[in-house]
């Protein structure tokens, strides 16, 4: 799953970098607008914004007359920021269908678990990713591996292997490119390590570990024999 999107809106500089550097540390995507026609271009080029968090207080076009032009046309996720505390403002944000509102000063980090959970009640959680075959099940989100429905514990380079040959299935990797993509290209040592590694992750996988097939003069294939 790619990075979701998050469209920050805000006439203050400063205020769009503190957000931003929040939600970057969390993974996100951030886009960003100064006023509200900026705001209201790049999300109808973009699409796919995930959420937007939302100044009330902008130039050109304030973040209600964004939150109209917007809400015609896309349900997405907004956050309302402002400086004022007014219960008015609270109301006629919900009337436009503003699904948090908070007033600034505010947390940088209690604005992002907001973003998370909203994220979540929305779909958008962070989901499993789970490779399957002849057996053995990889998930890649919560780095645990089983064979046969029993839990199997390999070490973290054990496990980037096992998910490239997994990913690469009935294909022939030789020892450069499965060095490049497990051991990444900075890595110096000798090929034979991935031999070793592999002799480790077969020992490991018991009889599921033939699967991993030796491609003499080359390295290997991960095929499920049928």
């Amino acid at each position: 799953m790619g990075k979701l999107k998050i469209l920050v809106v805000d006439d203050e500089s400063r205020m769009r970098k503190l957000v931003k550097d929040f939600l970057m540390k969390k993974d996100f995507d951030v886009l960003e607008a100064g006023d509200g026609e900026q705001a209201v271009d790049i999300f109808f080029e973009e699409k796919d914004i995930a959420l937007i968090i939302l100044d009330v207080m902008m130039p050109k076009m304030d973040g209600w007359q964004v939150c109209r032009e917007i809400r015609a046309h896309s349900r997405v996720p907004i956050i309302m920021l402002t400086a004022k505390s007014d219960e008015r403002d609270e109301l006629m944000g919900f009337d436009l269908g503003v699904d948090e509102y908070i007033s600034k000063p505010f947390s940088p980090k209690i604005l992002v678990a907001r973003v998370e959970a909203i994220l979540r009640r929305s779909g958008h959680g962070e989901q499993e990713d789970v490779l399957t075959c002849g057996g053995i099940e990889l998930n890649k989100t919560a780095h645990m591996v089983s064979v046969d429905g029993k839990n199997i514990e390999l070490s973290f380079k054990e496990f980037e292997l096992l998910t490239y040959f997994m990913e690469n299935q009935g294909i022939a990797l030789s020892r450069e490119k499965i060095l490049n993509h497990v051991w990444n290209y900075d890595y110096f040592g000798d090929a034979r390590t991935i031999d070793t590694h592999v002799k480790k992750l077969r020992s490991k996988m018991g009889d599921k570990g033939d699967y991993i097939k030796t491609i003499w003069g080359m390295g290997y294939k991960f095929e499920v024999d049928q």
